[in-house]
């Protein structure tokens, strides 16, 4: 639990050492000792500045999802038809097989 809140007080419990192990076993990053104490301290740290959002009157805020007004430009999908025919096209690649292109498993 990376982030609860004491239900008698408003202050968030502390990060663990613990529990910086288990997220950096997640992240597959290794840490020492001294780096998980430290890194626990800070993101306790973060959290508690964080929660002063929390204190934040947000009642007259209209919620958004998008600010800047722009759209998804799109283009009209269409198939463009070549006037050069397929064994001329064939020719160009380095290896061909029944009429297509082979090239090597990607898997």
């Amino acid at each position: 639990m990376i982030y609860s809140e004491s239900k008698k007080s408003n202050k968030m419990s502390k990060i663990t050492s613990e529990e910086i192990e288990k997220l950096a076993k997640l992240a597959r990053v290794g840490l020492t000792e001294e780096e998980k104490g430290t890194l626990a301290t800070d993101m306790t740290a973060v959290l508690e500045y964080v929660k002063q959002l929390d204190g934040v009157d947000v009642s007259n805020v209209e919620p958004t999802s998008q600010v800047t007004g722009l759209t998804n430009v799109t283009r009209k999908d269409g198939v463009v038809r070549s006037e050069i025919v397929r064994s001329e096209l064939l020719a160009n690649a380095p290896d061909t097989e029944n009429g297509f292109i082979k090239v090597k498993s990607v898997l």
